[in-house]
């Protein structure tokens, strides 16, 4: 069981981004040397995080191999994303992940995550599907240059979030899918029906909870967190599952304590 570093400053992106899309790495502003202390110290064996924190340690790489040999954990995953449908842009979008990639291979990250799909002001085309596909096809292409596995994560208010959008992608698509339980949940679908539709595809997953227009700990939201679980057994799933929240009124230590003693009450760790 692994958590994201995300609650530690909540889902941000770097300000750069603005007028420099090469730069557009997603940014959580916590403390990533107390997100790891924390989460070790909960019982968790690894952890999640941005690609915008880990370029953070592009210039302090052995700082970086202490932090996380201190803390016993595994370093799981980097995630990442980009809008992948304005051509224009794409080049500089596809060097940002694989300038992420390119360091997540070197302190040996099993995931590359990545998120997007945008939604033009004007509305969704009909070639944008195969715009975002043909950009994940290369992120695929990037990931396994590295020795990573790319997946990718429908995300509510981008181009992928519905059951039939992710049915979309993933035909046009040969990625893995990393679905995120919160999300799927958000934009009306069933979490439990889309890992078990999907179950063939899924090396990696977000395990998140939804309720009352909110990302909440696990357990206080309306997610099947116990038939996701069940699910996943039966498909004989044995990759990671990562917990999330994206932000928390209180410690972002007792969000990811919530979490781990929930599991723990239906018997995962």
């Amino acid at each position: 069981m692994s958590y994201q570093t995300n609650t530690w400053g909540g889902v941000v992106g770097h300000p750069a981004g603005v007028t420099s899309v090469k730069d557009l790495f997603y940014l959580a502003y916590g403390s990533t040397e107390d997100a790891l202390r924390e989460i070790a110290a909960l019982g968790y064996q690894g952890f999640e995080l941005f690609d915008g924190n880990l370029v953070a340690y592009e210039s302090q790489k052995d700082a970086f191999r202490d932090l996380v040999q201190e803390s016993g954990l595994k370093f799981v995953a980097v995630y990442t994303g980009a809008s992948f449908i304005f051509p224009d842009i794409l080049p500089e979008e596809l060097w940002r992940i694989c300038r992420a990639a390119g360091l997540a291979a070197e302190f040996g990250v099993e995931y590359l995550v990545v998120g997007g799909g945008a939604l033009r002001a004007s509305g969704v085309r009909t070639d944008d599907y195969a715009r975002l596909a043909d950009g994940l096809t290369q992120v695929d292409e990037i990931a396994r240059g590295y020795g990573l596995t790319a997946c990718y994560h429908p995300h509510y208010g981008t181009l992928i979030a519905t059951p039939a959008e992710i049915a979309r992608i993933m035909e046009l698509s040969s990625i893995s899918l990393c679905p995120d339980t919160g999300h799927i949940q958000e934009a009306g679908g069933d979490p439990v029906e889309v890992i078990r539709t999907y179950a063939s595809r899924i090396p990696y997953i977000h395990l998140k909870d939804y309720g009352n227009n909110n990302f909440l700990p696990l357990g206080q939201g309306s997610v099947d967190i116990a038939g996701v679980l069940e699910a996943l057994n039966s498909a004989g799933y044995s990759g990671w599952i990562t917990a999330e929240l994206d932000t928390f009124a209180g410690p972002p230590k007792e969000a990811a304590e919530i979490a781990i003693r929930y599991l723990e009450t239906i018997a995962i760790r």
